[in-house]
């Protein structure tokens, strides 16, 4: 089955596969869903060239271009696909032709017919056949990445010898070349490139004026915006390293991201001071508090870093000690497997990395005009579209909060050619009355990851989208790939023929403990096509597109790395994810093993609301579990709390919960314990309530849940019924 073909096949849900395309999935549920690519024309063009200093200017990062279509790409990519079809033809039989010569002008006639009769016959017997299939149908896919990648690798490398940050590369590159384009647009309002230059000055001066320092760290707590960008780029020129904290977050949680991270200082937006006073004697007596207004602040209120602003140079500042390449750049919180967010570590060159190489692999353009809703504090749109900017001058459009109404609408009015998703996202725009900014716009291109092949068809089809960039990655890992060439499902892939151009795996592991399954030498084995089983990454502390920095937190690091993975001696990063590869090498998701669970596009740790939860119930046992709902992408949190004498305050549990929690991070089910079942080690069994779920038929015990007034109500027969039915939306 040819990639393009896909397409028209019908996609088995249970397995997460399109049908056939893993031979060896058997009815145990192996494969998992996944996330999407497209099913467009693949684009075989290379990299055009750069500038010589390893950024594009206006070139190209893609030669190929991709048609409005949504079918199959146009006559220029049939031409260019016979072309190649062609030239390996060519090649191939040049080479037979040569071989054959050499042979009889040496050995005789007789003795090359005899060679190529026995090579026949132990070519097929051996199944070599399948081999001759599998480079022609994979080798052009990894010739592509890997001239791509390695093009990236040369010109990230000159920024690394002049010891560029990217605030350098954003100076000498994108303000210096072209000062006056519109960088970001927010709410009609427009940013060119000299305009974020001179405010990051200004800010990277108030900060060395308040006796900040290159390695100390600053939280910075604010919702999307353009001054979001420019205070961290400003506070990364002097060596100042930004805490991206996501401001959804209340009381212990966000005690605990300020700590963890040691901050020294914090700047938060106005709209958020209500959050600040209630943990203001919670943090370090010595810790500076700086409030920044969207509006004119009080003229005699010193507090509002909008009044230090308004006196700084904005000129370039002069710190002590110049940031470096390999510097620290920001901390991007993660809620990780197990506990509360893990602040990662990303470097100047990891910052350069994920934006760079990502763009270079899917065929960004210096020309796109990109649409990011989600927020700035997230890895996805706070280095992989702003880097765009940043490293490459292109313009972002920049949304507050998403809007499933406004996502098109917006897209259309600013002529934005790429914008960026989630998989919820998808399914709440799909959800909106038909309009006309539906297919009235320039868009190329969508990117993002998350995006369920049950409703892909639909998306593309309805959007008049030409092309889906689905990639798969975390914040701290170096396990990253990308579905560079619009294939149906798959969320990237791995070279079949030489696996060492992309040093990923996906190993065997125990997928209710995540734990490797190791051989009789002790080594992890890795799973066959058809095979679920956990990605990995090799590490290569050398590499910087093989390393892992971790976390602050050097223990929670710890736990991220599995050793002697095929080698005695070596060490991967174990992402914690299932996949399952088909015999392509094409990857598709399965599930989430450990205790994390995504709702409304974010990562829940189980740990962290366990330990909220328990505390307002009166420090009952209590076990957070994330459950399948019908329409929803992920799975909804569900609480089970021990309460045999049922004396539990349903109601304030719910207020207790609406304050504590954003809301993505509330359980949706309650279930009273009358009868609690321990392991050996006191805990509760997770995996027995995670399969009952909210089943009110097979429970006995009270079950509540949440409406949409945050408010527990019992869960009847009716109200069970209409949840599944659809009749009730959580």
């Amino acid at each position: 089955m040819k990639t393009n073909d896909i397409n028209d096949q019908e996609w088995d849900v249970e397995k997460g596969l399109p049908r056939g395309v893993a031979a060896g999935l058997g009815d145990d549920g192996h494969g998992g869903s996944s996330s999407s690519g497209s099913p467009n024309a693949q684009n075989n063009n290379c990299c055009d060239s750069t500038d010589d200093d390893g950024v594009h200017g206006k070139q190209r990062l893609d030669g190929g271009g991709n048609s409005k279509s949504t079918g199959g790409g146009g006559g220029g990519g049939r031409a260019r696909g016979a072309v190649c079809v062609a030239v390996k033809v060519i090649v191939a039989a040049a080479a037979f032709t040569v071989t054959c010569a050499f042979v009889w002008y040496t050995m005789g006639l007789p003795f090359l017919l005899q060679v190529v009769a026995v090579a026949i016959i132990a070519f097929v017997a051996s199944g070599g056949y399948k081999l001759v299939y599998l480079v022609y149908r994979t080798a052009p896919r990894d010739l592509r990445a890997l001239c791509r990648f390695y093009y990236f690798l040369y010109t990230a490398k000159k920024l690394g010898k002049k010891n560029w940050t990217v605030a350098d590369v954003f100076k000498h590159k994108v303000v210096k070349n072209t000062p006056h384009k519109v960088l970001f647009v927010f709410e009609d309002k427009e940013w060119t490139a000299l305009q974020v230059e001179e405010y990051s000055n200004k800010v990277a001066n108030a900060m060395l004026e308040k006796g900040f320092k290159k390695g100390d760290v600053v939280g910075l707590l604010m919702e999307n915006r353009p001054e979001f960008v420019a205070t961290w780029l400003g506070m990364s020129k002097v060596g100042i390293v930004s805490a991206l904290i996501n401001y959804n977050q209340r009381l212990v949680s966000l005690v605990h991201s300020i700590k963890v991270a040691n901050c020294m200082g914090l700047i938060y937006g106005s709209e958020l001071t209500t959050d600040i006073e209630d943990i203001k004697n919670d943090l370090d007596k010595d810790i500076k508090l700086f409030r920044w207004s969207s509006t004119p602040p009080p003229t005699n209120d010193g507090t509002y870093l909008n009044h230090i602003l308004d006196k700084s140079s904005p000129s370039a500042p002069n710190p002590p000690e110049k940031p470096g390449y390999n510097d620290k750049l920001l901390y991007i919180y993660t809620s990780g497997t197990t506990g509360y967010p893990k602040a990662a570590i990303i470097t100047n060159v990891r910052y350069i990395f994920i934006a760079g190489a990502y763009a270079y692999q899917v065929g960004l353009k210096y020309s796109d005009r990109f649409y990011t809703p989600l927020p700035l504090y997230h890895t996805a749109a706070g280095i992989m579209c702003i880097g765009q900017s940043l490293l490459y001058g292109c313009t972002t459009v920049i949304r507050k909060k998403f809007s499933a109404s406004g996502y098109f609408q917006d897209i259309s009015k600013y002529n934005c050619t790429a914008g960026q998703y989630i998989g919820e996202m998808c399914r709440y725009i799909l959800a909106t009355p038909p309009k006309a900014d539906d297919t009235n716009h320039k868009l190329r291109i969508i990117f993002g990851n998350g995006l369920k092949p049950q409703i892909w068809k639909e998306f593309v089809s309805r959007f008049n989208v030409p092309r889906v960039a689905e990639f798969y990655g975390s914040t701290e890992g170096n396990a990253n790939i990308a579905n560079t060439d619009n294939t149906f499902g798959a969320i990237g892939f791995v070279s079949r023929l030489i696996p060492s151009i992309y040093p990923i795996s996906i190993i065997r592991v125990n997928p209710e403990t995540c734990e490797p399954i190791r051989n009789a030498e002790g080594l992890c084995t890795r799973c066959n096509p058809g095979e679920p089983g956990v990605i990995v990454g090799k590490i290569i502390s050398t590499n910087p597109s093989r390393q892992f920095l971790g976390y602050v937190n050097n223990e929670e690091s710890e736990k991220k790395v599995v050793r002697d993975v095929f080698d005695k001696g070596d060490a991967a990063f174990l992402s914690g994810d299932l996949l399952v590869a088909d015999e392509w090498g094409y990857l598709y998701f399965k599930d989430r093993t450990g205790d994390t669970f995504r709702w409304k596009g974010e990562n829940v740790s189980t740990a962290e609301v366990e330990g909220v939860v328990s505390n307002i119930a009166g420090y009952r046992d209590c076990v957070v579990y994330g459950v399948e709902v019908p329409n929803s992408e992920g799975r909804a949190g569900m609480a089970a709390i021990v309460d045999k004498d049922n004396t539990l305050d349903v109601s304030t549990l719910s207020t207790g919960l609406q304050k504590a929690l954003p809301s993505y991070a509330r359980p949706l089910f309650i279930r009273k314990l009358n009868e609690v079942e321990m392991t050996g080690t006191y805990k509760l069994k997770k995996i027995d309530l995670q399969r009952d779920g909210y089943d009110i038929g097979r429970i006995k015990d009270q079950l509540y849940y949440c409406n949409n007034k945050g408010i527990y109500q019992e869960l009847t027969s009716e109200t069970y019924s209409d949840i599944l039915s659809g009749k009730i939306r959580l």
